[in-house]
């Protein structure tokens, strides 16, 4: 079994204590990635429900250690080197957020607060949000509560120094001074900043009372001197402030506890990303316009780095100066070399794009598409598109057919039809499995066989091939709703359902050949099975059915009662996949609120069942070429895979056949399976040359004699050295010659 297209974004990432490696929280496993070559390299599994939180152990040695949180209710501890769980922490009640304040602060104490670790929690007990602390050394139960609401609290955020906890709800900010670790109090005091927009993200100064926030038109503020009034002893008169002036408090609103309040703004639309350098002179910003904005707090200048593509979510600095990431929320995490925030490497999930398209934030969502269908071979692909209607105008649908160029695997349209079906909006696509041939059905009550004609075109001298895509037939059956559609095997029969029967026609001719039974409610998919010999067809209302009928007979061979959220055949043989929905009161029975069977049509008893979760939505495909070919299961070739995508985007690969559940493995071919980044002395000055020690030892010994390039490679300006590469190679390599000539 292999999973992937988990979201890479969903939660903040970490680096490991030598920058060596990224973790990420990946649907319920934690991802491990190279820094260096952005490939995985293990993962921490366990959890059984999605993680939220991944906190790494501040550690100055070789040790590997982590705490993660989960919609599970456990807290995990890690050795993430090995990789394996080391203690686990049951809270009994689903975590949303969760930040150590322990590991923050200085050397020195973080030192002294490993003897006992607390956490603050993000919870849902079942009738409110909470936020709970929890000793992680010593758990025996669920600590004490810190904030009770009737609404989700946003993510927690901590202070670089661990004294501070921030929540922002709405138009208010929230911050708590934490108490002394070892104290058993949850949180002594609590201030509250205002605004007058919404706030959708904020930032501690790592050193200073200062944090930054970010509102949804762009702007940003920063409250410099908070909690001067609550958070500060002021016992002395020397310390005593006065807050009641108010030009002390410029820019504070409704008497906020803060000596200031700056307002800046560059971004076009909401602030996302908000980050303060470690040593507190700059503030990274970014916005929805997918631009990572550098900040210069003392002047207010600023540098850019434009054209990311996709809003900014989390800004996470590495413990090596030189570099930084950020995730995006095109599920694409960027390596950055800082200062100069050039982009090195990527670490990328599952990303759809079939054309680009540069990034606009400002751009409401004026088109929708509703259908994709790809050829057999993927040389082509169909879409339907909608125009969403503007004050009750427009509503326009266009049905594109796009062609895959081989070189660079992209799509570029081909021809566009607009109003393929008058005004009615189209059901289903379909693809000739042989021919340049598709099919197009709509609830107008009618369907349309297209037909691609090729030719040349002449541009700028040079001759292009351009395919156009022409109506070749148009059909329909009693003026009923076209609802579905598909091909046989050889493309001889062409199925469309015609509301609540199915129709068999002659794609070629454009003839009625047959008229098949009826279903109690309308029909929304077709396939044909093996060799078409059967035809599946699925029902959707109340009284949904798969139904699956033999073609030799023109009857139905038998049905069930389900509700089908997909279904695909196997690539040549009678088997076909469904994925069921199941009842809620079947849920805790079978783990989860769906089930995949896999049947032979030639039988109405199961071969083989799983279980799964978010299947709303989902959807199933047997996988064909290559990659099936190069799949092992306990050591044998599988010649059958399955792959499953639920309604989140996160898919699993397997054999159904294999009822005990063996590890799936791809043979890669090309791809290397160690790290080729360099560490230590080669990252910096590159590798050392290197030299024969067997040589011609009176060779060695005539140019040690000769050649004494030490005494003078030092000589003139300081510009003029050669690498540091040559002068050690040549330095080394003098003595061991020098040494040998002694010997003799």
């Amino acid at each position: 079994m292999i999973k992937g297209g988990q979201n890479y974004v969903s939660s903040p990432p970490a680096f490991s204590n030598d920058g060596n490696r990224v973790l990420v929280c990946t649907g319920n496993t934690v991802s491990i990635f190279s820094s260096s070559t952005g490939l995985q390299v293990s993962s921490l599994e366990g959890h059984t429900a999605p993680v939220t939180s991944v906190v790494v152990v501040p550690a100055t040695d070789i040790l590997c250690y982590c705490w993660t949180s989960s919609f599970d209710g456990t807290v995990r501890y890690w050795d993430f080197s090995v990789p394996e769980t080391v203690k686990k922490l049951d809270l009994g009640m689903p975590i949303f957020s969760m930040v150590i304040p322990s590991f923050l602060g200085s050397p020195e104490e973080n030192n002294a607060k490993t003897a006992n670790v607390f956490a603050y929690v993000s919870v849902h007990d079942g009738k409110a949000w909470q936020i709970r602390k929890c000793s992680l050394t010593n758990y025996r139960k669920v600590g004490k509560l810190v904030l009770k609401e009737t609404e989700r609290p946003e993510p927690l955020i901590i202070s670089p120094s661990g004294k501070f906890l921030g929540i922002k709800h709405k138009r208010k900010l929230h911050i708590w001074k934490l108490p002394r670790v070892e104290s058993d109090v949850a949180v002594a005091k609590k201030i509250t900043l205002h605004h007058t927009k919404t706030i959708t993200v904020l930032a501690f100064h790592p050193t200073e009372r200062t944090v930054a926030a970010g509102d949804v038109t762009g702007r940003m503020l920063i409250w410099r001197g908070f909690g001067t009034q609550k958070f500060l002893d002021h016992s002395g008169s020397n310390n005593r402030i006065s807050m009641n002036d108010g030009e002390d408090k410029h820019g504070v609103r409704q008497n906020d506890d803060a000596e200031s309040c700056s307002v800046w703004h560059w971004h076009s639309a909401g602030v996302c990303l908000l980050s303060f350098s470690p040593d507190g002179a700059y503030l990274y910003s970014g916005g929805t316009e997918g631009v990572l904005v550098l900040w210069q707090l003392d002047s207010g200048k600023k540098k850019f780095l434009p054209r990311i593509g996709s809003p900014l979510l989390y800004f996470i600095e590495s413990p090596d100066p030189s570099l930084s990431l950020i995730s995006c929320a095109d599920n694409q995490i960027h390596m950055l070399k800082t200062p100069s925030m050039e982009i090195i490497k990527s670490i990328s999930g599952i990303k759809v794009q079939v054309c680009e398209r540069n990034h606009q934030p400002a751009d409401e969502v004026t088109v929708a598409v509703t259908l994709v269908e790809l050829s057999v071979d993927g040389s082509i692909m169909g879409t339907v598109e909608i125009k969403l209607p503007e004050e009750g105008v427009g509503g326009l649908v266009s049905l594109k057919f796009w062609d895959l160029d081989s070189d660079t695997k992209r799509f570029s349209v081909s021809t566009v039809i607009y109003e393929p079906h008058r005004d009615a909006h189209i059901s289903a696509i379909a693809f000739h499995p042989t021919h340049r041939m598709a099919v197009s059905s709509s609830y107008g009550g009618d369907f349309k066989i297209w037909v691609c004609k090729e030719g040349d075109i002449q541009q700028k001298g040079q001759a292009l091939q351009n395919s156009g895509w022409m109506c070749h037939a148009v059909g329909s059956y009693k003026n009923k709703a076209m609802r579905a559609a598909t091909f046989s095997a050889d493309g001889s029969v062409l199925a469309v359902a015609a509301d609540t029967v199915i129709t068999l026609w002659d794609p070629d001719k454009n003839v009625l050949m047959a008229v098949v039974g009826e279903t109690p409610t309308p029909i929304v998919s077709l396939a044909f099975a093996g060799k078409s010999e059967y035809l599946l067809s699925v029902s959707h209302g109340l009284k949904p059915r798969l139904s699956v009928w033999s073609m030799s007979k023109l009857a139905m061979a038998w049905s069930y009662r389900l509700q089908i959220e997909a279904v695909s055949p196997a690539i040549d043989s009678s088997y076909f996949a469904i994925l069921a929905l199941l009842p809620e009161s079947n849920e805790r029975a079978f783990k989860g609120n769906g089930i995949i069977l896999l049947f032979n049509a030639t039988d109405p008893v199961p071969v083989a069942s799983m279980s799964v979760t978010k299947a709303k939505g989902g959807g199933l495909a047997f996988l064909k070429g290559d990659l099936s070919e190069r799949a092992v299961i306990d050591g044998k070739t599988s010649q059958t895979l399955l792959v499953y995508i639920n309604g989140d985007r996160e898919y699993v690969i397997f054999d159904p056949y294999d009822k005990e559940g063996h590890e799936l493995s791809i043979i890669r071919q090309d791809v290397p399976l160690e790290e080729t980044g360099q560490f230590g002395y080669s990252s910096i000055y590159g590798e050392l040359p290197k030299f024969d020690l067997q040589k011609d030892k009176t060779a060695s010994v005539i140019s040690t004699a000769s050649e004494r390039p030490w005494e003078t490679i030092f000589t003139g300006s300081t510009h003029m050295l050669p690498p540091l590469t040559k002068l050690c190679s040549v330095f080394l390599e003098s003595l061991l010659e020098k040494r040998t000539a002694l010997a003799e």
